[in-house]
């Protein structure tokens, strides 16, 4: 099967050449996505005008996820009203938001007899709730048709509006994720329009709404940050009592995004893995190729309520 490398190239300074792409290390090749499950996944997506974060991100995984008949489902449209400079999902003015869209996510989510679903999303700052109730229809919908699928919720800060993360709250989804991405010293220039300390809070209030809610976060290395930094954010995270933490290797979608500073060693990712068991995250998944929906129905079977 041919290898898959998506367009992630290292970037190179404004008003430069671009240099031929840097030659990436044998870790972080994926094979290409292909077969009769992955073809099938694609045909609902679109008969049902749903978008998936697999797509829209251009996640290495995609085959693999999908040929599990498993995806991660990107609700809201797919255009965000963010310029996060890691992200490969279209930014600008976005469509009005698809009321009915929790409806086709819950057929698609019976189709495919899913055990455990992912709902993600763009941001949506021209909602008032930041499309919150979108979230909260779609867990309802769910848990009254498929009440044996878990539900997992990868959810955006809502600028911090705590009220449209109490709708998502009170749905009642099995695992709230929510991603820091980055090192306090790089994050306002990766995430222009979002903070440290408020995701932090996200993540915090969560746990003290339902203690026996499964929180989770994950952040991308390889963009700048030191290792020393990392273990930092990991201490911050155990700090609001996170369960489940990703780590994985950050890829510039092309050469107008953040650079990729350098490609964290697997013994590296090992050692995060490590660092995080210590610090007392009941699940950890830290390599190369990690996505924060990586293995995500794992996470919910290994880790103790």
């Amino acid at each position: 099967m041919a290898e898959y490398i998506p367009l992630m190239p290292v970037n190179t300074p404004a008003g430069s050449t671009v240099a031929p792409r840097a030659r990436r290390p044998e870790w972080l090749k994926a094979r290409a996505p292909t077969g009769e499950t992955y073809h099938d996944v694609l045909r609902l997506m679109r008969e049902q005008g749903l978008h998936t974060v697999c797509e829209e991100a251009r996640c290495p995984n995609i085959g693999e996820c999908w040929s599990h008949r498993t995806a991660t489902f990107l609700l809201l449209g797919d255009t965000c009203t963010r310029g996060c400079r890691y992200c490969a999902i279209g930014k600008g003015k976005p469509q009005p938001l698809d009321e009915q869209e929790p409806e086709r996510i819950t057929e698609a989510v019976a189709y495919l007899k899913l055990k455990h679903v992912v709902l993600t999303s763009v941001n949506r700052d021209d909602q008032p709730d930041g499309g919150a109730h979108i979230f909260a229809r779609c867990v309802e919908l769910i848990r009254q048709h498929i009440p044996d699928c878990t539900i997992e919720v990868l959810i955006p800060d809502f600028d911090g509006n705590w009220a449209a993360l109490q709708l998502v709250l009170d749905a009642g989804p099995d695992v709230l994720n929510h991603n820091i991405e980055t090192v306090p010293r790089l994050f306002r220039r990766f995430r222009p329009r979002a903070g440290f300390a408020q995701s932090l809070e996200l993540l915090a209030r969560a746990r003290r709404f339902d203690p026996h809610l499964i929180t989770k976060s994950g952040l991308m290395v390889g963009a700048g940050e030191t290792n020393v930094e990392v273990l930092e954010v990991m201490d911050a995270l155990r700090g609001s009592d996170v369960n489940v933490l990703t780590i994985g290797q950050y890829l510039a979608p092309g050469n107008n995004y953040w650079p990729v500073d350098r490609y964290v060693t697997p013994a590296e990712f090992a050692m995060f893995k490590q660092e995080g068991f210590q610090r007392g995250f009941t699940h950890v998944e830290s390599s190369p190729l990690v996505r924060s929906s990586y293995h995500a129905h794992e996470h919910v079977g290994n880790t103790v309520h």
